[in-house]
């Protein structure tokens, strides 16, 4: 049985990550970093995550809208990054 690679740290490509901004949230696994974006693939914008510490530890949201395509969020906005340990969220809730 073929074993899948695991990102290392936080902000490794391959990690999924909820990141919060400033004034959004979003979750995705990281296709690159560089000195103004994340990259991210199977990204969806989090309008309510409901209960921070909650999000976090059940992966429950409140409000999701997957994007279509991958997406890419600047660093300049970035409040902080947690690991995802939870499926990304694909669906509309």
């Amino acid at each position: 049985m073929a074993s899948k690679k695991k990102a290392k740290g936080i902000m490794d490509v391959g990690a999924a990550v909820i990141i919060r901004t400033v004034t959004l949230h979003y979750t995705g696994r990281i296709t690159a970093v560089d000195d103004k974006w994340i990259h991210l693939d199977d990204a969806a914008w989090i309008a309510d995550t409901g209960r921070w510490a909650e999000a976090l530890k059940t992966g429950k949201l409140s409000d999701v809208e997957p994007y279509p395509g991958p997406c890419a969020v600047p660093i300049g906005c970035i409040v902080d990054v947690s690991p995802w340990a939870h499926p990304l969220p694909r669906a509309t809730l």
